[in-house]
Formats: C-alpha cells, structure tokens, sequence
C-alpha cells in the first residue's frame, strides 16, 4: 500500500492565513482575534489585536479546535448540536469544550485535513467570511 506525502501546515502558512483574516476582517471596520492549529490541534499561529474584546481570544481558539475536530466548518455544524441533533451530547464528552458557532474552518492540501482557522470577535457570520477568506487566500 503506497501513500502520498502530504504537505503540513507550515508556519508560513498559517502566517498568511492570519494576515488575510486580519485584512478581511479590518476591511469590514471590525477588530478580531484569529487562531490557526496544525493537523495535531497545536497552536501555530495566533492574534488579537488590543481593541479586541479579550474573550475573543479564546472564541477563535475553540472554533479552530471545534472545526479541526470535526473536519467542518462550524456554521455547518450549528443545528447538530441543538436537542435531538446529531451532536447534541459531543461537547461534553471530549477534552476541550468545542464552539459551535460560525468562525472555524478546517484547512485541507491535497484532499486532507492539515489545520485549521477560528476568527473570533465579529458576528458569526462575518468571522466566518472572514475564515473562509484567509482559507481561499492560502489556495
């Protein structure tokens, strides 16, 4: 059985991912705090600017970790997680309490999962634009 290396996320990466947030998102008048995991939900890059509100900090780090987790965007994940959802016990049983609301998008090379992005501090809708954004950017 043979296997195709694929390339990590690399700090460059996740740089780039930061600095087309950040844009997106300063674009819009919005200040935001943005967080990239590698493959293994270890922090590679992160940033709040200091007129963010300081939670937001901690916002984009569990929706990175959340759509990392479950290879999906967060906005798509929202109805999962209500009563009788697919997830509605999910967030309870793992390590780390995972967000679901919309801001987290994994990043994928070659077909596979190699990180992801939360942005925290904007409505959900925006940092999920804002994401998606920084996402199209790396490509």
């Amino acid at each position: 059985m043979s296997t195709t290396a694929v390339t990590p996320l690399t700090i460059e990466d996740a740089e780039t991912l930061v600095d087309a947030a950040r844009r997106a998102a300063e674009a819009a008048g919005v200040t935001v705090s943005v967080t990239v995991l590698d493959a293994g939900g270890h922090l590679l890059a992160f940033r709040r600017d200091d007129r963010a509100v300081l939670i937001s900090g901690e916002t984009s780090t569990r929706k990175a970790y959340t759509a990392l987790q479950l290879d999906s965007p967060t906005a798509d994940l929202v109805d999962a997680v209500q009563p009788g959802g697919l997830f509605h016990t999910l967030p309870t049983a793992l390590d780390r309490p995972l967000l679901f609301i919309a801001g987290g998008v994994p990043v994928h090379r070659d077909g596979r999962l190699v990180g992801a992005i939360g942005v925290g501090g904007g409505a959900p809708e925006q940092d999920h634009g804002f994401a998606t954004a920084a996402v199209e950017a790396l490509a």
